[in-house]
């Protein structure tokens, strides 16, 4: 918020942070908070492929170091093991291993496939939003929960939605997951949707396209790591629309 006016700023008190990290380790494996050691080898077929082949196929699209699945060059073009290998070239990547890589993929399958994990996400999303919650900022995975759960509350006092590196736009493996279907969340008045056009999550970047002209889509740049999350929360068009909200 200072990066956007040196005179903002919030308390402590102002502020509620929803995790939920914990409920994607299984129980008496992972006591730590290091990711678990996965390889290409653990992506299983259908959802988690299908995904990591749309990460490799846009990042392909963006990035000129990347090997695109239909190059001649590859023998198999649809395996995790392939799609892993000509990831690792991206520049978008430069710092993101292996075994993180399939971690993200089985955190967004891992919401939409199993009902109870949702559920307790939600649930703790939901109890974090009081009745003076006004704005909520949300990334990654934590954009497609906002929604779901802003979708909810009919009476809640949210007026700005503001979705960082948000994967809502994603066909298929997101977009038509999604609870409900694409609808405008009541009671928000303002949607601020902000992506790195290098962010190979958001492969949708346009989130206006989607759930209507009332989405204000920014693009901005995050450097050599466009998925961060301090990336984003650190960018003065994010404080800018956190501003807005209090504001109003």
């Amino acid at each position: 918020m200072r990066n956007a006016d040196p005179a903002a700023s919030l308390d402590e008190s102002d502020i509620e942070c929803v995790f939920y990290g914990d409920l994607f380790r299984p129980a008496g494996r992972f006591l730590s908070e290091e990711v678990p050691p996965l390889t290409a080898e653990d992506v299983d077929d259908d959802l988690e492929l299908e995904l990591l082949l749309s990460w490799w196929r846009e990042a392909a699209a963006r990035d000129p170091a990347v090997v695109a699945p239909d190059a001649r060059t590859l023998g198999v073009r649809s395996s995790a093991r392939a799609a892993i290998l000509a990831l690792a070239g991206a520049r978008i990547l430069a710092r993101v291993s292996e075994r993180v890589l399939v971690w993200w993929v089985k955190q967004v399958t891992t919401y939409f496939t199993q009902p109870e994990v949702r559920a307790a996400i939600r649930k703790r999303f939901l109890n974090a939003i009081g009745d003076d919650t006004r704005v909520v900022v949300a990334h990654s995975l934590g954009s497609v929960v906002a929604y779901e759960v802003m979708c909810s509350l009919a009476d809640s006092k949210v007026t700005d939605l503001v979705t960082l590196g948000s994967p809502l736009g994603v066909p298929h493996v997101v977009l038509h997951r999604l609870d409900p279907a694409p609808i405008w969340p009541p009671g928000v008045r303002r949607w601020t949707n902000i992506t790195d056009d290098a962010d190979f999550v958001a492969l949708q970047p346009r989130l206006r396209k989607i759930f209507g002209p009332g989405v204000t889509d920014v693009a901005i740049s995050n450097g050599f790591a466009a998925h961060q999350a301090t990336r984003y929360l650190t960018a003065a068009e994010t404080g800018s629309a956190i501003i807005a909200g209090l504001s109003s």
